[in-house]
């Protein structure tokens, strides 16, 4: 939904009717991700993508239909034999569409949620999708850190079962699809719940003011980081040599870092990359990161013989052999880099890979599942 926010705000605002399909589940090859978002405008207007180009027609024709009934639908479109597959996915995935209603009646909450991501505010939006009491489909609720649930899907069982596990999704920054009992039983089935979960931007700290981190912080900006390049050194830590920075800090990595942590604002989504190769700066940064109970990501750039000496360093700084293995050195996936924008996309590459399971091998050369996925809790199988 967050890509086709600010066309569907104005038009809730002036009271109009919308149709929504969304993604809330995939499987194998599917070329669009959970939470990924369609619009079928009051002026008939298309607007966002479910699948790249390979439903929209079916998925638009159906948005026409849901805003003249006002019964939510969830659909599924993927290359079967089986009639309960709606035929229309070349690239032989499968993906569950839900198609609603949408405007100040049925979403009276919009405003605020948008609101919410606008200002950088963690919010979970859950809605159920399936439900063998056809009353319940559509059913919504406001999951936020540190609040009870606004709203409720039906009965309290639901509600507690669904609020603790969309905290945990909103935690991940991870989009979902939930499965319980009909009443929120944890081990059972028939309820299908469907959580946006809209956290803030993940981080990337690019620790040394190269010229290479230029270039990853122009990387990070693209894959939608909030990207923060650190440095001692005033002369090169400014925003004119950072332009695709969010920010850019003038402090010792490992102090700010530290400040960073105690003030709450790493977690297990946050990218570490270390590009200083002097130990000076990287030792005592990598020791405070590596010591971190979880972070998605930290390297380190140098050449081999500075990985060993560094690794000699860290040994002498304390760190034991298990944390030693978190750390990505020399830095990216070997692609023959050698420009820092080269450079940056061999780091961003190993990034991605670590994130979703990737080999980092040519798709050419493996077989199975191009794309890869995370599970969450009651994921649907």
């Amino acid at each position: 939904m967050r890509e086709v926010l600010s066309t569907l705000r104005p038009w809730w605002e002036a009271g109009e009717t919308v149709g929504m399909g969304t993604v809330v589940a995939t499987f194998r090859s599917a070329p669009r991700p959970a939470g990924a978002s369609m619009l079928v405008g009051p002026d008939g207007s298309a607007v966002g993508s479910v699948s790249g180009g390979c439903v929209e027609g079916a998925v638009y024709e159906l948005g026409q239909s849901v805003m003249a009934s006002g019964t939510p639908v969830l659909e599924r479109y993927g290359v079967s034999d089986d009639d309960a597959f709606a035929v229309g996915l070349t690239c032989g995935g499968i993906l569950d569409v839900f198609v609603e209603r949408v405007n100040q009646e049925t979403f009276p909450e919009l405003g605020e949620v948008a609101d919410d991501i606008d200002a950088g505010r963690p919010v979970a939006v859950v809605t159920v999708i399936d439900h063998p009491d056809a009353a319940f489909v559509g059913r919504r609720a406001l999951v936020r850190p540190g609040e009870d649930l606004q709203g409720s899907l039906g009965s309290t069982r639901m509600d507690d079962a669904v609020h603790d596990d969309a905290l945990g999704l909103l935690a991940a920054g991870h989009h979902g699809t939930l499965t319980y009992g009909p009443d929120g039983e944890r081990r059972g089935e028939g309820m299908r719940v469907f959580v946006w979960a809209f956290a803030p931007a993940p981080r990337m700290l690019v620790f040394g003011a190269i010229d290479f981190a230029a270039a990853v912080a122009r990387v990070g900006d693209f894959l939608g980081y909030h990207v923060t390049v650190c440095d001692a050194r005033p002369v090169f830590a400014t925003t004119t040599r950072f332009p695709g920075a969010d920010e850019v800090v003038v402090d010792w990595p490992h102090r700010y870092l530290e400040q960073e942590v105690a003030a709450g604002r790493i977690d297990r989504r946050t990218v570490i990359t270390v590009l200083t190769h002097d130990p000076k700066f990287d030792v005592p940064v990598l020791t405070e990161a590596l010591r971190l109970p979880e972070v998605a990501y930290v390297g380190a750039m140098g050449s081999r013989r500075t990985h060993e000496d560094r690794l000699e360093r860290l040994r002498e700084a304390g760190l034991t052999e298990a944390e030693l293995t978190r750390l990505r050195s020399p830095i990216g996936l070997d692609l023959g880099a050698r420009t820092p924008e080269e450079t940056a996309v061999s780091i961003a590459a190993e990034i991605i890979a670590g994130q979703w399971g990737g080999t980092g091998e040519p798709l050419a050369a493996t077989e199975g599942r191009i794309h890869h996925s995370e599970g969450g809790p009651h994921d649907a199988p």
